[in-house]
């Protein structure tokens, strides 16, 4: 049922190419890491068309990056676009642009996921509270005890 839908997609996204050449851009996907600026391989890039509510419609394409973290689609209408990448290994990016020019080219930098915080572990960053000892009692004088 899926690759009906996303064939459907295509579809309808293919027919208005041919209906509207004047409205469409060519999108250059660039996919790099964000700690050293090299490219990803095989990562998703997904495109969602978005309302203009700003809800995203159903349906969308997927394309896969090449082996210089590269991707292209040719045919991508105007408007507003909602981009996610996934690649394993990687947190997932999400953005929407506005898609005006006919010519676009989009470098996503993917960042390393972050550790879960756990209260368990030191946090330098936060300053440690001085915990307060037990608290000692004065001394009663002899003169103030009942005798």
């Amino acid at each position: 049922m899926r690759k009906l839908a996303i064939g459907f997609a295509t579809l309808l996204l293919l027919g208005s190419v041919a209906l509207a050449q004047d409205d469409m851009a060519l999108l250059n996907f660039v996919v790099i890491r964000d700690y050293n600026g090299k490219p990803i391989r095989n990562a998703s890039v997904v495109m969602h068309p978005v309302e203009k509510n700003g809800k995203q419609s159903k349906g969308g394409l997927q394309l896969k990056t090449d082996a210089e973290g590269k991707a292209s689609f040719d045919g991508v209408p105007y408007g507003k676009l909602r981009i996610q990448v996934l690649a394993q290994g990687f947190q997932t990016f999400g953005d929407d642009y506005a898609i005006e020019k006919p010519t676009m080219e989009i470098t996503v930098k993917m960042k390393r996921p972050q550790g879960q915080y756990s209260i368990y572990e030191d946090h330098p960053e936060q300053k440690k509270k001085e915990e307060p000892g037990p608290e000692k009692r004065p001394e009663k004088d002899s003169k103030d005890t009942p005798q």
